[in-house]
């Protein structure tokens, strides 16, 4: 019996395409939320989810970083994709016909110079893939969807105008996430470590907590802050560094941090995309 992976979406999304790229043994699910991967994952009925994290130009998903602090799953890797957005339309529109775009905030936000120069109104959606079938259930030449090839091909549609992101270089990580932890060792290839913490409420507390990382010489590749739940209060910092909990270094850095940090949950520990350190 096939493993199953979860995915936010439709088919066609560019979710979808990931988990068919990188784990074409598994069979790919579909979930209507972030949320209900989420809670797949969690609950055993599927055995991992994809979930893209942050994009090169549009920047993180908003929701996920709160997702992965309320719920009890772990990292276990994780995937730079490129990703191409298209502008996709009914059989006999052209450009000049075309008013409205719709598709996910993140794509829109992706391709929204190209969009504004066009003249084009966005319109949020669900899912790139869902954006594209709404077009094609509508049979209106005035409407468009930004989406993948695929999901623009399953739906029947016809590419208006190709490559919309407003960066070439466009790309999603996109990470695994699993009911159980990832086993990783930092002797056969180069391994992150993902954390979420939240600083103690005094002056220099965040200096004090990165410098956890620095006078022990562990790699930090990320931080950002984030407000839990989107509410007014004190901000929580997402972190990813170079290494395992494992090495001296890091262990050392992490028992460091406890003293000017709180709620420290650490949320993997797995083997970094070779993307990352190609240029290294």
């Amino acid at each position: 019996m096939k493993k199953t992976i979860a995915f936010q979406g439709s088919v066609g999304a560019n979710s979808n395409l990931a988990c068919n790229r990188f784990y074409p043994e598994f069979e790919a699910k579909a979930f209507p939320s972030f949320v209900d991967v989420f809670k797949a994952v969690e609950s055993g009925e599927v055995e991992c989810g994809m979930i893209p994290l942050e994009n090169s130009s549009a920047g993180r998903v908003s929701e996920i970083h709160d997702l992965l602090q309320e719920h009890s799953v772990s990292i276990a890797a994780e995937h730079f994709v490129a990703i191409e957005h298209y502008l996709v339309a009914i059989e006999g529109a052209r450009l000049e016909d075309i008013k409205k775009v719709y598709s996910h905030p993140q794509a829109l936000m992706q391709c929204k110079n190209n969009l504004r120069n066009l003249g084009l109104e966005m319109c949020d959606f669900s899912n790139t893939a869902e954006a594209a079938k709404f077009v094609a259930s509508q049979n209106d030449k005035s409407k468009a969807a930004l989406c993948s090839k695929a999901a623009s091909d399953i739906n029947g549609l016809k590419i208006v105008k190709e490559n919309m992101q407003d960066l070439q270089n466009n790309s999603t990580l996109f990470i695994v996430i699993s009911s159980e932890k990832a086993k990783s060792d930092p002797k056969i290839s180069p391994v992150v470590t993902s954390l979420i913490f939240t600083i103690k409420n005094y002056p220099g507390s965040l200096y004090k907590a990165l410098g956890s990382f620095a006078t022990n010489s562990v790699g930090m590749m990320q931080i950002e802050s984030f407000i839990r739940g989107g509410a007014s209060q004190q901000a929580a910092f997402f972190v990813m560094v170079e290494g395992h909990p494992d090495q001296d270094n890091v262990a050392l850095a992490l028992k460091e941090l406890e003293f000017f940090a709180k709620d420290v949950k650490v949320l993997g520990t797995y083997y970094a995309d070779k993307s990352r350190f190609q240029c290294a």
